[in-house]
């Protein structure tokens, strides 16, 4: 997590150098050597991070230390992004003060033309990077007694190793699971020689029962009598093929081979498996580097028809690296199941009448576990040793990740998919936990809320941040980081929630939060979803606010630090003029306040702002200085039933990719033309509306024939009834469905 923050810092000290070196902006002198200072202090931290993560999770005083390191760098970034504002503001307003084209003025901009603002706030950001830099010393300072390794990876010992025994009584509800995957193992691959032997995964989150599936299917009376080879494989990290190829050998042979090096080892593997039918089973598969997986898949090629590999494994990349012809999805337990796996656990031992009293709570305490037969041991361990009825209440009332049992049994096999994420990864994955449990996420918002948090820059090149996003989300996804995936919503498994908030909890995301703010230290963190808060904290990146819920009137100018903000159907009449203030916010969502007519126009002074959502309001009008908004991306002005015109100024948003509006007169999308990024054969629709189209009845426009004219088709099919809305959906990466597949306006 830490690494994830410091990269950020890292990322965008690069960017704002390199800016002010490209277009010669002279704004703050006399912090060159700071930032220098800064950026290779920064690097030398990053190195041991590794180890200082690893350890940290068990030892308070390395997480004390992380956590004054993540809010250091956290404000490393507030004030380069203040200093890139401050550039940004300067070249905006400059230009509008100027009869100089906008494109010219940021060329060179001297001393002399700064005003009494302009050097107050050089001379403040100047403070702030001096302080920064004092703070960094105290920090370099205190790493050094640590003596943290650099690069350390995670160990090996860290992992725990399965076998392929198992008792049976202490399984639940898996019967089903089982049967399908032995007639998926034992079934004859007519006509399929060529992918003999034939890969089938099991994938699921950790804890989700994987390995117990597996080995219900090896001890199976069918699969034995089946297979005249069994061989179970612990394959872990790292994909050892030297390792692994050794234990195939050590199975089937019944004694150790006396060699080391792997081409010995795999022609071993070849001879004792050549026209056998076996089932090998390889539990715990991470790695994704086919070179590994191929070296050792070519040997086991020689074994007879039918023969087949069992992996199971947390991601669906490796399962497809893996050529898998199968991929078995395993699903949660009923609560049912879940209940009798706890009930094994926490009642061992104790008299009937117990029993009898604890039943009741131990079956609510099973349905917060959601399925996940790990879980469902960890919280039956922890209540046998509970005596009182009090006690297991207790247990109950609490939060998952409250508990230090979750923290030291359950929450380190989740570490593990963890450990394996790329630093923004991680913080990709750890931002959800600012989600309530169960909420069905918008994958297109939640990957501009990363973009917004600045998680998808690279080295200050802004490149497709929406495709890198997707490209993240995906990939959390095969590792099985979210469920009930459709393609545009998501959820998180609440367990898989509770560990977010456990890594919340564990690397201080509570930044800055007063002490005596117990509820914001525990709902809050560096995100909230309840506006109530606001005014308690210091720093909020994000703020969702409640349905009906009308946010506290000094919500503006409580806190200067958003990156994101939603403020959905809570019934704003009109938003603060002083909304300007907000100078970080890069998110605002704004959907629902079907009361509020217009948008102040100190809105267009949020130069950094990359996603507006104004849908369902009943808007008039947008406010002329909109094309200020250089760095809008998305705009969503759908349902603005009152909204008929777009200012001239629209076209000045270069980088909008995505709009989405709703207007009466067909003639007034005419100046979209100029948006760059809109597809160009969309834009040629535009200009070829057939006159009086508006008049036509639903039936009319069935039945005119469109053919190939896609323009016609298009526009047709968006126009539901007479003096209908027009909806246009826009996107830079699927024009093609935008028009064939348009969503009509509802």
């Amino acid at each position: 997590m830490a690494d994830a923050i410091v990269s950020i810092a890292l990322q965008r000290m690069a960017a704002i150098i390199e800016k002010q070196i490209r277009e010669e902006i002279i704004l703050v002198r006399g912090v060159k050597k700071e930032v220098s200072y800064l950026t290779s202090e920064l690097k030398a931290i990053r190195n041991v991070l590794d180890d200082a993560e690893r350890r940290g999770y068990k030892e308070k005083s390395i997480q004390h230390w992380l956590k004054k390191l993540e809010d250091t760098s956290h404000d490393i970034d507030d004030v380069l992004d203040e200093w890139n504002f401050a550039i940004l503001k300067l070249q905006i307003e400059g230009s509008n003060n100027s009869v100089v084209p906008r494109q010219t003025v940021c060329s060179f901009i001297p001393f002399s033309c700064f005003g009494f603002k302009e050097v107050a706030t050089r001379h403040d950001i100047a403070k702030k990077i001096k302080g920064l830099k004092e703070r960094l010393d105290r920090i370099v300072t205190e790493k050094d007694q640590y003596d943290f390794i650099v690069g350390q990876p995670v160990r090996e010992s860290d992992r725990v190793r399965s076998t392929s025994s198992l008792d049976v009584s202490e399984i639940h509800g898996r019967e089903a699971d089982k049967q399908s995957l032995v007639r998926k193992l034992v079934i004859e691959d007519v006509g399929q020689e060529e992918l003999n032997p034939r890969v089938i995964s099991i994938v699921g989150t950790g804890g989700i029962g994987k390995t117990t599936l597996a080995q219900l299917v090896y001890n199976d009376d069918t699969v034995i009598d089946n297979f005249k080879l069994r061989i179970w494989i612990c394959v872990s990290d790292v994909f050892d093929e030297v390792r692994i190829a050794k234990g195939i050998v050590e199975i089937v042979k019944g004694s150790s081979p006396n060699l080391n090096e792997l081409e010995p080892l795999l022609k071993c593997v070849t001879d004792l498996i050549s026209g056998e039918k076996f089932l090998l089973v390889m539990d715990d598969v991470w790695t994704e580097d086919y070179k590994k997986w191929e070296t050792l898949k070519n040997c086991l090629k020689f074994g007879a028809q039918g023969s087949k590999i069992l992996v199971t494994t947390r991601s669906e990349r490796v399962a497809r690296m893996m050529g898998s012809s199968e991929i078995y999805h395993l699903g949660q337990l009923s609560d049912v199941d879940c209940w009798l796996l706890m009930r094994h656990v926490a009642f061992f031992g104790r008299s009937e009448e117990d029993c009898e009293e604890l039943q009741d709570i131990c079956k609510n305490i099973a349905n917060k576990c959601k399925g996940l037969p790990l879980a469902a041991k960890v919280l039956g361990s922890l209540l046998r040793f509970k005596d009182t009825v009090e006690e297991w209440r207790n247990v109950l009332d609490s939060e998952i990740w409250e508990l230090e049992e979750a923290e030291v049994e359950l929450f380190p096999h989740l570490l593990l998919s963890y450990n394996e994420l790329s630093p923004t990864m991680k913080r990709c994955f750890s931002y959800c936990a600012i989600f309530p449990k169960d909420t069905k996420i918008d994958i297109e918002k939640l990957i501009r809320m990363w973009m917004a948090q600045g998680y998808l820059s690279s080295n200050g090149s802004e490149g497709d941040l929406e495709l890198k996003g997707k490209k993240y989300f995906n990939n959390l996804r095969m590792r099985s980081f979210f469920v009930e995936y459709n393609g545009e919503t998501c959820k998180m498994h609440d367990i898989v929630h509770d560990f977010a908030q456990f890594l919340r909890k564990t690397k201080s995301y509570d930044v800055q939060v007063p002490d005596s703010s117990l509820e914001a230290r525990k709902k809050g963190l560096s995100e909230a979803n309840d506006p109530s808060l606001v005014s308690q904290v210091k720093v909020y990146r994000s703020l969702f606010s409640q349905k009906g819920l009308l946010p506290p009137s000094n919500l503006f100018d409580s806190t200067k630090w958003f990156r994101v903000l939603s403020l959905c159907e809570c019934g704003f009449e009109e938003i603060p003029t002083y909304i300007e203030n907000l100078i970080h916010l890069r998110y605002l969502d704004l959907t629902g306040n079907s009361l509020m007519i217009q948008v102040p126009q100190t809105i267009c002074k949020l130069y950094n702002l990359e996603t507006l959502y104004l849908r369902r309001c009943e808007l008039k009008e947008i406010p002329a200085e909109i094309g200020n908004l250089i760095h809008l991306r998305h705009l969503d002005l759908y349902s603005n039933n009152q909204l008929k015109e777009l200012p001239e100024t629209i076209c000045d948003l270069h980088d909008l990719l995505n709009l989405r509006y709703c207007i009466l007169l067909p003639e007034g999308i005419h100046r979209l033309k100029n948006l760059r990024h809109l597809p160009n054969d969309y834009t040629e629709s535009l200009h070829h509306i057939p006159q009086g189209l508006e008049q036509l009845t639903r039936p009319d426009i069935e039945a005119i024939p469109c053919g190939k004219d896609r323009s016609k088709l298009g526009y047709l099919k968006k126009l539901d009834q007479l003096n209908g809305s027009l909806e246009l959906q826009i996107r830079l990466h699927d024009e093609e469905d935008a028009l064939s597949k348009p969503r009509m306006p509802s």
